[in-house]
């Protein structure tokens, strides 16, 4: 036979069971290959060992399974424990906003207020005081500029002592970045350290605002700007005058930004049970909308470059009809936008601000940065005409008549500053 091997088919068992028939239907046959001078009880005994080691392997490989299974479970109790860890650390930190698909649809986010700066990490609240010590020095320089067209030895003495006190809270800045890069900072001073250096902030801040506030009486009530450099949930303005019932409504007002993402929201109107009754916002990566009664509409505004622009926004409430216009020409129009719905008074309107609540609730990631002066509302839609002289700055163009801009109807809060403007004069 071929490699002279004798192919044997051995009977497993021999003989049947007793009482039992010899039929081949109870029998099972193994082949075995056996050499021409082997033994075929050896042969036998060989092949009843195969099956044995495999009886043994595939035990072993069940206990090592159920090992393996055993180790998963664990793991999985550890990510879940690693999990709620973490989820306890970022509770405790400032939590980035998901992009979403525009104001109405927003997620819920955690919000940076004042309260929370002793919870905010060291190197964020290092880069928020740099921020505003930068803001500080630009009003400084305005200031400069100004004392040089009205030089007095006062205004220069003062401004020599703001700017030594600039210099010393930036000294003092910048030893706590290198105590926090050689890992010599105590945590325990940093509340200490930082109130310290928030309230020489405070002072300097209301000194540079006395300074500013001499520059108000040699310039018209309407010639000014407000300026929100930061984005924080506590820097706006508020309009003292509140809206009257409106069915149609034009909103104008010359702008500058050029915050990413989204410049936030220019201004807000809240009334009683609709935080949302008028809103223009420009959040996330989505364009600028216009909420009405928490309508939406997107704007095709281009206006976040860093340069002014002057911008308007009519409606009426007869079908909703919208029209918007970017430096004095109409750029967009459309229609069913809150239609046959009248804006609501008595609510609050607030510049700078998003509000969640009734003159409240703010959203730092929804607050405006940037430059903005000369708002103006009226109860009716303005023409093309009308809305180009606004843009054009002629001598026709009216001031509002629901809301006209003047330093009288608004106040500041939070950081936020005016500032001399002369609206086509000092454009870009």
């Amino acid at each position: 036979m071929a490699a002279g091997l004798l192919l044997l088919p051995l009977l497993l068992p021999l003989l049947p069971p007793p009482g039992r028939g010899q039929g081949f239907g109870q029998t099972r046959f193994v082949c075995t290959s056996v050499p021409l001078d082997g033994d075929m009880c050896a042969a036998a005994a060989l092949g009843t060992g195969s099956a044995e080691e495999l009886k043994s392997t595939v035990l072993q490989l069940r206990e090592t399974v159920l090992q393996q299974k055993e180790t998963i479970m664990n793991q999985k109790e550890t990510i879940r424990e690693l999990t709620a860890k973490l989820g306890r650390c970022e509770s405790q930190s400032v939590v980035e906003p998901p992009s979403g698909d525009g104001k109405g649809r927003k997620p819920s986010v955690s919000k940076t207020t004042m309260g929370d700066l002793s919870r905010t990490p060291a190197a964020e609240t290092l880069s928020q005081l740099g921020q505003t010590l930068q803001s500080l020095k630009t009003r400084l320089e305005n200031l400069e500029q100004f004392s040089r067209m009205n030089s007095s030895s006062q205004t220069n003495n003062l401004k020599d002592i703001l700017q030594n006190k600039i210099d010393d809270l930036e000294k003092q800045v910048l030893s706590r970045v290198n105590s926090l890069e050689e890992g010599k900072f105590n945590p325990r001073n940093e509340s200490e350290e930082r109130g310290k250096i928030e309230s020489t902030l405070t002072s300097l801040h209301q000194r540079i605002s006395d300074l500013e506030k001499g520059q108000k009486d040699n310039r018209p009530p309407d010639r000014f700007q407000l300026t929100f450099p930061l984005r924080t949930n506590y820097m706006y303005a508020k309009v003292k005058k509140s809206l009257p019932e409106m069915y149609a409504f034009s909103v104008c007002m010359w702008i500058k930004s050029n915050a990413s993402p989204g410049m936030g929201t220019p201004f807000s109107y809240a009334v009683p049970g609709q935080a949302n009754e008028l809103v223009l916002i420009e959040w996330g990566n989505n364009p600028m909308e216009i909420l009405i009664n928490d309508k939406v509409a997107k704007l095709p505004f281009v206006i976040n470059d860093g340069k002014w622009h002057h911008i308007c926004v009519t409606w009426t409430t007869r079908d909703g009809v919208w029209e918007a216009y970017q430096d004095g020409t109409q750029t967009g129009s459309g229609e069913n936008l809150a239609p046959y719905h009248p804006i609501k008074p008595q609510g609050v309107l607030v510049l700078g601000q998003e509000q969640d609540t009734l003159g409240g609730g703010f959203d730092a990631t929804q607050a405006f940065v940037g430059e903005l002066a000369h708002f103006n509302m009226w109860d009716r839609k303005l023409s093309p005409g009308e809305v180009y002289s606004l843009a054009t700055c002629s001598t026709k163009a009216q001031a509002g008549n629901v809301i006209a801009w003047a330093e009288a109807n608004i106040d500041i809060y939070g950081g936020a500053t005016k500032w001399t403007f002369e609206a086509c004069r000092q454009l870009n």
